[in-house]
């Protein structure tokens, strides 16, 4: 496994990669990583070789009042996960490798960034999409694997790579979850015992709305109080918002007759997590993954 830290070095790796028409895949990542994280790189490692894990705390997705300077930094427990599942390469370029001196570009989905998690933070989306495109530039992937639970985050970056033309396919992995059912997420670890045991009602209300729906409920408005009725009764936790969208415009499903997503976000003490589940129909009935 080989360490990368400038952009001049990836992109020679990825040029080799090219002309020996390999297919590359990249699993970008902030780090702290979790058998999440570890499930992209098996499923890039499935699918590509050679596999490039990108490990960069992107500041420009931060908004000032978030956890950008606490945000958990484990690179030597990175590596040594990366180094067991047998990765080719990490690429962990400092701030300066991506946003150089006088770096006055941005990247905006319009539409899609601006509900939801954008409506709570202003400018998150154009920073992620923002440093996806860099990377994509940088090394080159074939394809790149992203995890449902940044549901919002992956349509964003679908929208992106279809607007602009990119070689790289977007790979959208299942949500992977604690036995009691809490959606892994590296800000778990802000979590006190009583604020994690609190955080399971997220993944409680998403059982909930599954089991209305597979016993025929297909009214959203209903549902959506389902939701926010479960979430309501945990001291604790400040649901942010509650909401069942359209799984390509994001916007709110009238019906349940197409793809959607439940999407939550709420804050449980001082952290804030989300988390969703993906409604499929065909024919007549109503598959929900959780």
């Amino acid at each position: 496994m080989e360490l990368i830290h400038t952009v001049a070095w990836m992109k020679q790796i990825a040029a080799e990669a090219r002309r020996g028409e390999r297919l590359l895949g990249l699993v970008p990542t902030m780090g702290a990583l979790h058998e999440g994280h570890l499930s992209l790189v098996r499923e890039a490692q499935r699918q590509c070789a050679p596999v490039v894990v990108s490990i960069f705390v992107n500041p420009t997705q931060f908004g000032p009042a978030e956890d950008f300077k606490k945000y958990p930094q484990t690179i030597e427990a990175d590596r040594a996960a990366l180094q067991k599942l047998g990765v080719d390469y990490i690429f962990a370029p400092p701030a300066e490798e991506i946003y150089p001196a006088g770096f006055r570009t941005t990247v905006n989905v319009d539409g899609l960034s601006e509900r939801l998690e954008g409506r709570s933070r202003p400018g998150h989306f154009r920073g992620v999409a923002t440093v996806v495109l860099k990377l994509f530039e940088i090394v080159q992937p074939r394809m790149a694997f992203f995890g449902r639970k940044d549901a919002q985050q992956a349509r964003v970056l679908q929208q992106m790579a279809r607007d602009l033309n990119l070689d790289a396919e977007i790979v959208v992995c299942p949500i992977v979850r604690e036995a009691d059912g809490l959606a892994m997420s590296s800000r778990n670890a802000y979590l006190s015992a009583a604020e994690r045991s609190a955080a399971l009602v997220l993944s409680r209300s998403l059982e909930r709305a599954k089991r209305e729906i597979e016993n025929g409920e297909r009214d959203v408005l209903r549902l959506a109080a389902a939701l926010r009725g479960v979430i309501a009764g945990e001291r604790g936790v400040d649901l942010d918002y509650a909401e069942i969208v359209d799984a390509d415009t994001l916007e709110p499903a009238m019906t349940l007759r197409k793809p959607a997503y439940i999407l939550l976000a709420a804050k449980v003490g001082a952290t804030r997590l989300i988390d969703n589940a993906f409604v499929e129909p065909s024919g007549d009935s109503l598959f929900v993954s959780v």
